[in-house]
């Protein structure tokens, strides 16, 4: 597998359109840089001293435009999967580079990578608004790898295929999640979060489940050459994030619950 890999990440792009941000690691790597010493470092010393921002218009604003994006992108990238893509779902290869459709497969693929640099925002609004407890590990971890390993897909295996399929279970969290934050903005003196908040996360496993199983079962196909490693690389980040997911589900809600019942005994 690891020679597998190797050779995957010293050939040269399979697909000579190179959109912006996508050409070569430099341009992505430095972004990652920025919001890394930013979020870190520039960003908690440049709020030390200093009120936290009252960004909730921005927010809004910020979340409507994260659940229309996210909407019109599943909807048309599903419209395009059944449609004029014909993806077979048991063996999911990238379209042809003289493919009528390839350029809309291309643009599709891009501007759901394009969204995950929209996703670094969210970090930024909570260290200007000085909610450093909600910058965990998990967080970061998630939104820079969902934005490098979105380039490396990109670069080295091309747009579409068996990584665009992936990417649509994402794009049903982000309509939830970001309606959540909507939902939870309207009303600023809520108490609490709203009552199906843990949804989210049960929602994030299950998609991460699906595209286990469907990576697993695409690796078993001995004659699916076109999706191995995109099978692979999901399976491995997959399971990473079941872990991870499965920890901050047991730590926020299951936990709490259990020491709240001893306190009432």
């Amino acid at each position: 597998m690891f020679a597998n890999i190797l050779d995957f990440l010293n050939r040269s792009p399979t697909d000579p359109v190179r959109l912006p941000l996508t050409s070569s690691h430099w341009p992505v790597l430095t972004v990652l840089t920025i919001y890394m010493v930013f979020i870190k470092v520039v960003g908690p010393m440049f709020m030390r001293n200093r009120k936290a921002y009252d960004l909730h218009k921005v927010i809004q604003a910020y979340n409507i435009v994260q659940i229309v994006y996210n909407t019109v992108l599943l909807v048309v990238g599903v419209y395009f999967m059944l449609g004029p893509g014909n993806y077979n779902f048991k063996c999911i290869s990238n379209l042809p580079l003289d493919h009528e459709y390839k350029n809309l497969e291309r643009w599709l693929s891009y501007l759901y990578f394009f969204n995950k640099f929209m996703d670094l925002m969210e970090t930024i609004f909570f260290v200007l608004r000085k909610k450093d407890r909600q910058i965990s590990f998990l967080h970061v971890f998630h939104h820079v790898n969902m934005v490098y390993i979105g380039f490396m897909y990109l670069y080295y295996y091309g747009y579409g295929g068996h990584g665009f399929f992936v990417i649509s279970f994402n794009m049903i969290v982000h309509i939830m999640m970001y309606t959540y934050y909507y939902q939870s903005s309207l009303n600023r003196d809520l108490q609490g979060d709203l009552w199906w908040k843990k949804y989210i996360t049960i929602v994030q496993l299950i998609q991460f489940g699906i595209i286990l199983s469907h990576s697993v079962y695409t690796l078993k196909q001995p004659d699916c050459i076109t999706s191995r490693f995109s099978a692979t690389w999901a399976s491995i980040v997959s399971v990473i994030f079941i872990i991870l997911f499965s920890n901050f589900y047991v730590n926020t809600y299951i936990l709490p619950q259990k020491k709240a019942k001893k306190t009432l005994r």
